[in-house]
């Protein structure tokens, strides 16, 4: 068996309110085992026979669709890569280290384009550093994140990004961190 964790888009934001174990519950219906959920807000982990993450996120996609009545973006990733993102070190320790600054990862379906990766970057702001690296980018935030203009800015909405999810550093080094 493969363990995954699943990061669902938009569950719990809104109008789109799930109880986790309605959520459990519609993964166990598509025969995934060891199913549970980390935190109300979209992170699944379960374990499946299938060694292909890419056919798992159409499989949730379509059975959430299905439950839920809406789409729901699923972004699926191994235990093994979710433990070198929580390992991953972006920025510089003093900033990935500061009690002030936030450091989010944003989860991708596939690595951006080069000139998107790099476009990326480059809308870097005195208080908001960007870095990509494979399907994963990751914000450093040394602001509040909701007083952060950088992912409204023209340069930023000019790349027309791919959908993601995000999620705290500090989330995903929990869920690493699971047995």
């Amino acid at each position: 068996m493969h363990r995954y964790v699943a990061f669902l888009r938009g569950i719990n934001l809104g109008k789109r309110r799930v109880k986790m174990d309605d959520l459990r519950a519609l993964f166990v219906a598509q025969k995934f085992a060891d199913v549970s959920t980390f935190i109300a807000s979209g992170n699944v982990l379960f374990s499946s026979r299938s060694a292909d993450a890419r056919k798992l996120e159409a499989q949730i996609e379509t059975a959430l669709q299905a439950g839920l009545g809406y789409a729901v973006d699923t972004f699926v990733r191994t235990r093994d890569e979710v433990a070198a993102i929580a390992a991953y070190r972006a920025f510089a320790d003093a900033d990935m280290d500061h009690p002030d600054h936030t450091a989010y990862v944003g989860f991708l379906r596939e690595a951006l384009p080069a000139a998107q990766a790099k476009g990326l970057v480059a809308c870097a702001t005195a208080v908001d550093a960007l870095h990509v690296q494979g399907r994963e980018y990751y914000w450093l935030c040394r602001i509040k994140s909701n007083e952060s203009t950088v992912w409204t800015s023209p340069p930023m909405r000019a790349l027309k990004l791919p959908t993601s999810s995000v999620r705290n550093l500090t989330t995903i080094r929990k869920l690493a961190a699971l047995p």
